[in-house]
């Protein structure tokens, strides 16, 4: 069994977007869920000091044998510059990775076989 939900959100001056995805699969006994999200502002930088911010690395990762499940969390934040007709913009974004896997309950595994 697999399910999806996509999601694409852009703000009315189209300086904001966000986009996430959430997959659940139920496949040999176990159980995943992702969880995928992209975000990104656009600033138009005009007479200001040229100052990006620090790129950011967050990585957990996380295993229980007792309880059977497993996790892992990714997030990366960053900046770039970007010149279009003549204008300087602040371009920021953020990637983020959720992955959670478990084992299937008893009663999904005898409905799907």
């Amino acid at each position: 069994m697999r399910d999806l939900l996509f999601k694409n959100l852009t703000s009315s001056d189209r300086k904001k977007r966000i986009i996430s995805s959430s997959e659940i699969v139920d496949k040999q006994g176990t159980r995943s869920i992702v969880h995928r999200h992209f975000a990104c502002i656009v600033k138009e930088i005009q007479g200001e000091a040229l100052e990006k911010p620090s790129p950011y690395l967050y990585v957990l990762k996380e295993h229980n044998t007792k309880k059977q499940k497993e996790k892992f969390f990714c997030r990366m934040k960053g900046s770039i510059y970007a010149v279009a007709n003549g204008r300087l913009f602040l371009i920021l974004f953020m990637h983020s990775l959720k992955i959670y896997l478990t084992s299937a309950p008893q009663d999904l595994m005898k409905r799907s076989e």
